[in-house]
Formats: structure tokens, C-alpha cells, sequence
């Protein structure tokens, strides 16, 4: 992604939300999310999409505060959870989030179409 690309779709289309994580007026990382809506709660979610932390600044409790203001807005938007993604080999960012609670949802299977497979699927529908 670019900066133009971002600001497009964060500023101008509002496509999602960022946060940023400073400390002592400068930026030591973000979180970026965006609502998804879950038939089984019957609520909408936020889904984590990106937490990044600058290493210098990891172990210091900044994206456990970042996790938990997103907690917050969940709890303010009557939101039924907050969810994300962590590859499975990233073995400290896991323990990380098992020790806030979280749990890996070990039973869903991950699908995603992208490029001409992507391109290929809206051409068959535009066929229909």
C-alpha cells in the first residue's frame, strides 16, 4: 500500500479506522480495524486488521493498551466481539494474545480470492 492509497481509503472513503500509539507526542505504532457484522451474535464486530508496535517500543505493555481501547470501543459500540488474524508460526505474538484472554479459533479455515482469481469470480457473476 501507498501513502496516496491509505489516505484515499482511510480519509476519504472511510473504510476503516486507525489509532495510533504514542509516546511523548511521537508515534510508536497503530492499530487499524473495521466493523464486520456477526449473524450468529447478531451484532456488528470489530476485526483487527493491522497492530503494530515498533520494536524498540515491544514488551512495554503499548499494544496490550492498544487491545484494550479497541475493547473499549467494542464495549461503547455495543459490538459482540474483536477479532483478528496471527499466522500460525508467530509463536510470542500468540502467547501474547492467549495471556489477554483471547483464543485461536482452531476450527475455521481461512479462504481468500485475490487477483485473477478475484477478477475471474465478477466476470462469471456479470455472466448470470
Amino acid at each position: 500500500a501507498t501513502e496516496e492509497i491509505l489516505r484515499e481509503s482511510l480519509f476519504k472513503r472511510n473504510m476503516a479506522e486507525v489509532i495510533i500509539g504514542e509516546l511523548n507526542g511521537k508515534p510508536i505504532g497503530f492499530a487499524l480495524f473495521f466493523h464486520n457484522f456477526s449473524t450468529f451474535l447478531g451484532k456488528p464486530g470489530i476485526y483487527l486488521e493491522d497492530l503494530y508496535v515498533k520494536p524498540a517500543f515491544r514488551g512495554r505493555d503499548f499494544g496490550k493498551q492498544m487491545l484494550g481501547y479497541l475493547a473499549t470501543l467494542c464495549e461503547e459500540r455495543d459490538c459482540g466481539r474483536l477479532e483478528w488474524w496471527c499466522l500460525d508460526w508467530n509463536k510470542s505474538s500468540i502467547e501474547f494474545y492467549k495471556k489477554l484472554g483471547a483464543e485461536p479459533m482452531d476450527e475455521w479455515t481461512t479462504f481468500r480470492v485475490t487477483g485473477k482469481n478475484l477478477k475471474k469470480l465478477s466476470e462469471n457473476y456479470k455472466k448470470i
